[in-house]
């Protein structure tokens, strides 16, 4: 594998955006604002390739958010250990700034679920999560933050708000959290919620990284909204105002603008970059 080394021991409180292939020359001949990215840990599984080799490039110049999708965290099955090993051999060798996965389940037995599914917050599901984060923390050698999910149902078992689960979690396993602003927006959306009183809720001192990024808008079959989690458009200013929100109670912190699907040109991720920028600023 590529010989690298850690340049960066920390996300700057600035911008990143989620890094593409497609931008890798654009962004390094004019990154604007943007002083960090993040990948899919999934992407750089492998043994060497372009892929790799990208990173290497990159990791010298910006510092490197690790964001993991296949993790399975919140599943009742224990964790792959396979997966995990992989995920070691990446981190060790890339050495990120910061390693994230999140709050949702994507396995059943031997299948893997295209999709982060949700959970029930009571304190069987809370015994088994913290577990899970103890496992990979112990496992990667270096702290985790989780993501927040983005909702559309609640189960009838919940007992814990999300915001109280996750800050017992933080107690028990000593992980940070990820504050994704449009998965807030798009689950007060859905679940008939204070978007601001959910942050209001959150316990922002334990906030390693903020997310921003795009959805679709949808209706339910009773006509009311339904907002998708697709981030395959631009942050909408509900957003953007979210986040400024946000800001105001967290402080400077490192802000990812998400754009994972129908990816643009790169001077138009840039200029969200921009936005995102303008936010840390005021």
């Amino acid at each position: 594998m590529l010989d690298t080394s850690a340049r960066f021991d920390r996300l700057p409180n600035a911008v990143g955006v989620g890094y593409k292939p497609q931008h890798f020359n654009a962004l390094r001949a004019d990154p604007g604002p943007v002083d960090w990215v993040e990948i899919h840990a999934e992407n750089y599984m492998g043994d060497g390739g372009r892929p790799l080799a990208q990173l290497a490039a990159l990791s010298e110049e910006f510092a490197i958010s690790v964001h993991g999708v296949g993790l399975s965290i919140g599943g009742e099955a224990p964790l792959d250990t396979a997966h995990l090993v992989r995920l070691k051999k990446l981190c060790d060798w890339i050495k990120p700034a910061s390693f994230s996965e999140h709050l949702a389940w994507s396995t059943h037995d031997s299948a893997f679920l295209n999709d982060l599914l949700p959970l029930p917050y009571t304190p069987e599901t809370l015994a088994r999560v913290a577990d899970h984060i103890n496992q990979v923390q112990d496992v990667l050698g270096r702290q985790m933050l989780l993501e927040n999910p983005s909702s559309y149902l609640t189960f009838a078992e919940s007992n814990l708000s999300e915001t109280d689960f996750l800050s017992e979690l933080t107690h028990r396993t000593t992980c940070g959290l990820l504050l994704d602003v449009n998965n807030v927006f798009i689950s007060a959306t859905n679940l008939g919620i204070d978007a601001q009183s959910y942050i209001d809720a959150f316990p922002t001192d334990k906030v390693g990284e903020l997310h921003v990024g795009g959805h679709d808008e949808d209706h339910d079959d009773h006509g009311a909204p339904l907002l998708i989690d697709s981030h395959g458009k631009p942050v909408t200013d509900p957003v953007w105002t979210l986040l400024d929100y946000t800001l105001a109670q967290t402080g400077p912190a490192p802000v990812l603008v998400e754009w994972d699907n129908d990816v643009p040109d790169w001077p138009t991720l840039k200029a969200e970059a921009a936005r995102a920028a303008l936010a840390l600023t005021l």
